[in-house]
């Protein structure tokens, strides 16, 4: 789950980064990270001062930022006990983000004890910290890889030790997208994954929404991205629904993450985010 990736507010582990510690060699201070600025957003303390500074100018333009992202976080733990309840046991969470808490392990495993786990980032420091954290049970593998090469994930050894491609599974992909570009081809990079699952599967797949976003926090978001790794792209919900090719979406469809929860009566948001989930028949 990378920026603005939505984290729930309880981060996980107590470990402060700081810029007079030691940075990593594949860190650069100058770009920001998505996955760590919004750490800050949520208080966490695994960012540098160009990610504080990023996180700062979007909360001015959209301070209900972490109401967003706790609604999105549940949204995401509600799709992996469902699938849990289902009898999946087997999870492949692509862009997972800096660990939190509850975490999609954790959640599975409350259900089924026997439930599988990989979590995959390409973020150097997200690794480091699922590896340490999450990684701690030979059930649960962390993996630094880039959903833009879905057969290096599924092909890994390490995961292809975890995930029996021959039994359903659930496989998510939230808040990720809006991090790859048109070029990149979202949709084409879902499909790639679609083919190794078996029906049963389910995928969840969530990112940033043009429709109904505030114009101004959206255009300050794409903004701060265009120093990172990888710039924002907001899409509308049809762009969004053309990534379940091939699946069955379920419903409410491709629907903002609160209308998944009505129940719960998370208010509008400046920023909106986007998310469906669809099964493999």
């Amino acid at each position: 789950m990378i920026l603005w990736g939505m984290y729930s507010p309880r981060l996980r582990g107590g470990t402060t980064v700081s810029d007079s510690e030691r940075v990593p060699p594949a860190i650069n201070m100058n770009q920001m990270s998505h996955a760590r600025a919004y750490n800050y957003v949520l208080g966490g303390k695994d960012n540098y001062a160009v990610d504080r500074a990023a996180a700062r100018k979007v909360m001015r333009a959209a301070p209900d930022l972490p109401l967003l992202g706790r609604a999105q976080r549940r949204l995401l733990l509600r799709i992996v006990r469902m699938c849990a309840e289902q009898g999946i046991g087997q999870f492949l969470d692509i862009g997972t983000g800096i660990p939190t808490e509850p975490n999609v392990h954790e959640t599975a495993k409350e259900i089924n004890p026997r439930a599988r786990v990989a979590y995959v980032d390409y973020d150097p420091i997200v690794f480091v910290h699922n590896n340490a954290l999450l990684a701690t049970e030979p059930s649960v593998i962390s993996l630094q890889a880039d959903v833009r090469d879905p057969e290096g994930i599924m092909d890994n050894p390490r995961v292809r030790s975890l995930i029996d491609y021959d039994k359903p599974m659930l496989v998510l992909f939230a808040a990720l997208f809006h991090l790859v570009t048109d070029a990149e081809d979202p949709a084409a990079l879902v499909a790639r994954f679609r083919k190794r699952m078996v029906p049963g599967s389910h995928v969840m797949i969530s990112q940033f929404c043009s429709d109904g976003s505030d114009p101004k926090a959206q255009a300050e978001l794409e903004e701060i991205s265009v120093n990172s790794p990888s710039p924002m792209r907001f899409r509308t919900r049809a762009e969004i629904g053309r990534f379940f090719a091939g699946f069955e979406l379920l419903g409410p469809g491709v629907a903002d993450v609160q209308d998944w929860s009505p129940d719960e009566q998370v208010p509008a948001t400046s920023l909106r985010i986007a998310a469906g989930v669809g099964k493999v028949v």
